[in-house]
């Protein structure tokens, strides 16, 4: 019985981490407004590594061995916390439209599947067609937030290709020098090297942090479900799955994101996206779905 559970919880994973990461966009919307971005994701990594700490403590499950292992987990933090968070949040918090920021950072199924072919890692052709599938469905999805007004400076556009770089460059990192090690742990060494490197950036900035109760709402999902929640599911998808499998999951999360802005802000939904969420769809089922087994 304890197995059952176990192997449908492992089928549920992928299916949460999407819902969950897809609750990122209503986060920023909430909490955009009311802070500068650095400063906001400083808050959230100082009570998700105390949270982390205090579960730690309570679990006592032990910390990961060696020095080299913490690197590895540091180096990890600073790509896919720091790089990957705060390009995002600075691109959008600059001007540029939550269309193009999810256009632009859909790209990273496709930059890893590249790399993986030039390391010699095996991506099939039915792989490669539901990559271009998915990223077809995924502009579909964003076109209507693509029409006009899309404000598109040096700095916006350095800032999504830094977290699209950092994303992509972290997952690959992870999967190939992070040795498996309990996800709470390795998540608060993680945090604690973003909390490094975001500290000196959050303390330039000028722009006053509102703690009204959007705020206080938007930074304790931000900790409790997208770092406690979806960064573990994260973790442990990559540690167990193809990086190429897993990383293909992102496409399904703006189609998630528009789903929810429609039923949490009245945002309409256009034959185009629900057309863009069914080609999604298919592009990932062909990434995900396990080859035949030939007698």
């Amino acid at each position: 019985m304890e197995n059952q559970h176990s192997q449908a919880w492992l089928r549920a994973m992928p299916v949460v981490f999407v819902l969950i990461w897809s609750t990122g966009f209503i986060v920023a919307r909430y909490g955009m407004p009311n802070s500068p971005p650095f400063t906001f994701l400083l808050w959230r990594y100082i009570f998700s590594i105390l949270c982390f700490v205090l579960w730690v403590k309570w679990a006592r499950v032990p910390w990961p061995q060696g020095r080299v292992q913490w690197l590895h987990l540091a180096v990890t933090g600073v790509l896919m916390h720091a790089g990957y968070l705060g390009g995002v949040w600075a691109a959008v918090k600059v001007g540029m439209g939550a269309g193009l920021t999810a256009l632009i950072v859909g790209l990273q199924p496709v930059l890893t599947a590249i790399w993986l072919s030039a390391r010699g890692g095996h991506v099939s052709r039915r792989q490669w067609q539901g990559l271009a599938l998915g990223f077809v469905g995924l502009a579909m999805v964003v076109s209507r937030k693509l029409d006009g007004g899309i404000e598109v400076t040096p700095w916006s556009l350095t800032m999504i290709i830094m977290a699209l770089v950092s994303i992509t460059t972290g997952t690959l990192y992870q999967k190939r020098f992070v040795k498996p090690c309990d996800v709470r742990t390795a998540n608060a060494v993680q945090l604690m090297a973003a909390y490094v490197v975001t500290l000196p950036i959050a303390l330039m900035e000028t722009e006053p942090a509102l703690w009204n109760a959007e705020m206080t709402w938007a930074l304790a999902w931000s900790v409790l479900a997208l770092t406690l929640g979806g960064s573990s599911l994260f973790y442990i998808l990559i540690q167990r799955g193809a990086a190429a499998a897993v990383t293909s999951l992102m496409y399904l999360v703006p189609p998630t994101t528009a789903v929810m802005a429609w039923v949490l802000f009245n945002e309409p939904i256009t034959l185009v996206t629900l057309a863009g969420i069914a080609v999604t769809a298919v592009g990932v089922s062909l990434v995900v779905r396990p080859p035949k087994i030939t007698a």
